[in-house]
């Protein structure tokens, strides 16, 4: 069991993973601007652009019954960071640049000089340019891995590039463990409906390179990085399995992906934004395939 100050738990990828810890024994504070309540999560109304409610937050009691039994606060084992302007076009893009970067920075930096020795934090597929570029997007080469270069096209994927960099910068100066996860394209339980779509049309999949991650896959993922220590800095990509069309990779690369190069021999139906670090070095194993109706 882990102690879990967890920001952004109300919106669409946190509500999820939140309700995968605590249902898994974590005990989890939901640091955010707006309450969505939640059986086993606490509340505190935390903006994170405002560095003192971070630092005070990340220091005070998790709920009145700690309050009421023990003086001084517990403390947290971990951090995990989701709060976020989630894409662009939702707020200016100075907004989103400077909600996203400074609340990142607030957290990291908060927990660094709390000893809390464990942060996990989001970062997004958009940092290797792919979501929000412009006309056709393609890599550079496939499939999608950690190591390609990061190619940000707009204030959100910038934002995330510097946060990865910022997070490298804390892990180096405290020697603590931060693990970037750099999501795809969440899909929520009840989203499953969209595959029709994207099948229908698998042109409209190109931004996220074909993926997608179930939602409560990617509390998984959270709960394995909460498991695993002594990595120090590491980012990993976070899909699924399987694309997110009725098409094999054949199909996928010669309708859509001519004079890509590819790294490697790539499986009939394996994901083109590979998920494969993250599975060698924390065991995840997606649970949710679309294409089973059985298994949503």
């Amino acid at each position: 069991m882990k102690r879990v100050f967890f920001t952004g738990g109300s919106g669409k990828a946190g509500r999820h993973v939140v309700s995968y810890l605590a249902d898994r024994g974590h005990k989890v504070l939901n640091a955010d601007i707006i309450n969505m309540p939640q059986d086993g999560v606490d509340f505190l109304r935390v903006d994170v652009t405002d560095p003192g409610q971070v630092f005070s937050a990340m220091s005070s009691h998790m709920n009145r019954d700690e309050l009421r039994q023990h003086q001084w606060p517990l403390g947290y084992d971990a951090v995990v960071h989701f709060a976020a302007i989630p894409r662009i076009l939702q707020a200016s893009d100075v907004e989103t640049y400077q909600t996203n970067v400074m609340g990142t920075y607030n957290v990291l930096e908060a927990a660094a000089k709390l000893n809390i020795r464990k942060v996990i934090f989001a970062s997004s597929e958009t940092v290797y340019g792919l979501c929000f570029s412009h006309d056709r997007p393609k890599p550079l080469s496939l499939p999608v891995e950690e190591d390609d270069q990061t190619r940000p096209m707009d204030s959100y994927a910038m934002a995330k590039v510097v946060n990865e960099e910022t997070a490298r910068a804390f892990q180096r100066r405290t020697n603590h463990d931060i693990y970037g996860l750099r999501i795809g394209n969440v899909i929520e339980p009840d989203e499953y409906e969209l595959f029709d779509g994207f099948c229908a049309k698998p042109e409209v999949r190109l931004p996220n390179a074909f993926n997608y991650i179930d939602a409560r896959d990617l509390g998984q993922a959270v709960d394995l990085c909460l498991q695993h220590d002594g990595l120090g800095y590491e980012v990993f990509n976070v899909s699924n399995d399987q694309n997110s069309v009725d098409l094999d990779n054949v199909d996928i690369i010669s309708r859509f992906y001519q004079g890509v190069p590819l790294k490697r021999d790539i499986d009939p139906t394996e994901c083109l934004f590979s998920n494969r670090k993250i599975k060698s070095m924390l065991g995840f194993k997606p649970i949710y395939d679309w294409r089973n109706k059985a298994e949503r």
